[in-house]
């Protein structure tokens, strides 16, 4: 039973692997595009406003998720640890960390209804009532 529990879990981080991310906005964004660098400095919290000065509002899936962990590897290079202790310092500055989401749906649903919110998917297939910047391999 545990040999066939990790095949299926090697095959499915194999699939969010081929797949890449997408990452997503609001269609109310103005932005078409965005580059790594960009994502970089939204996620930490360097940059806070879309081109129309409306505020940004960055989303994460959660520590342990293997999208947060290929998003992190692929925007800052480094491992979703070291991004959590670089957030973590921020925290005592008093910047809030981008907020949390535990799946692809909830991170879908919270950019379609909140304003300015940016935030990373499996690049399955691009859902309805988003846009997407960039793939991320």
């Amino acid at each position: 039973m545990r040999t066939l529990l990790f095949i299926l879990c090697a095959l499915w981080a194999s699939i969010v692997q081929a797949e890449g991310l997408f990452v997503i906005v609001s269609t109310l964004v103005p932005d078409s595009s965005i580059s790594t660098a960009q994502l970089a400095n939204i996620y930490s919290l360097k940059k806070n406003a879309w081109s129309d000065d409306a505020s940004i509002v960055p989303i994460n899936r959660e520590a342990s998720s293997q999208e947060r962990d290929k998003f992190t590897e692929a925007v800052f290079h480094l491992s979703t640890r070291e991004l959590a202790e670089y957030l973590d310092r921020l925290r005592f500055q008093g910047k809030l960390p981008p907020v949390v989401q535990t799946s692809d749906q909830a991170v879908i649903a919270f950019v379609r209804n909140v304003p300015g919110a940016i935030g990373y998917i499996n690049a399955e297939h691009v859902p309805e009532g988003v846009k997407v910047l960039i793939k991320i391999p």
